[in-house]
């Protein structure tokens, strides 16, 4: 994604593009992927930044917050940001870490239970948990 675009989407979902933000989303932003923070702060160091692990935390959760990107919450110790935003599941790998995307199509749900009282659904996604088969 050119830098052009990165301003453009960053404008869009009312982020001040700051040259740390930038920097962090030219990464994330690239191709579709799912990226830890320390992954990403690990590309930025290798690319020879000096942007703060506080502010590579800090501008992805401002980025999940406005809707730029997914976080994903595979397990209590491992989150992922995930640049798709459209509707869709996953397969997480629980022997790689990998996760993966299923589009949403390739889904079918019958029905959901009753929701508690004073709520409403948000969204539903669906993680496929795998392990790899020893042959």
């Amino acid at each position: 994604m050119a830098r052009a675009e990165i301003l453009a989407k960053l404008h869009s979902f009312g982020i001040t593009p700051t040259p740390q933000r930038i920097e962090i989303a030219e990464i994330l932003l690239c191709k579709p992927q799912h990226l830890s923070a320390e992954h990403i702060l690990q590309q930025l160091r290798s690319a020879g930044s000096q942007v703060s692990k506080a502010t590579v935390y800090n501008s992805l959760n401002l980025f999940g917050e406005r809707g730029l990107i997914k976080e994903c919450l595979v397990d209590p110790d491992r989150r992922l940001y995930d640049s798709c935003i459209e509707p869709h599941h996953h397969f997480y790998n629980v022997d790689t870490g990998q996760l993966s995307d299923i589009p949403a199509s390739d889904i079918e749900i019958l029905g959901l239970p009753a929701l508690p009282d004073g709520t409403q659904c948000e969204g539903l996604e669906l993680f496929v948990r795998i392990r790899n088969t020893s042959e």
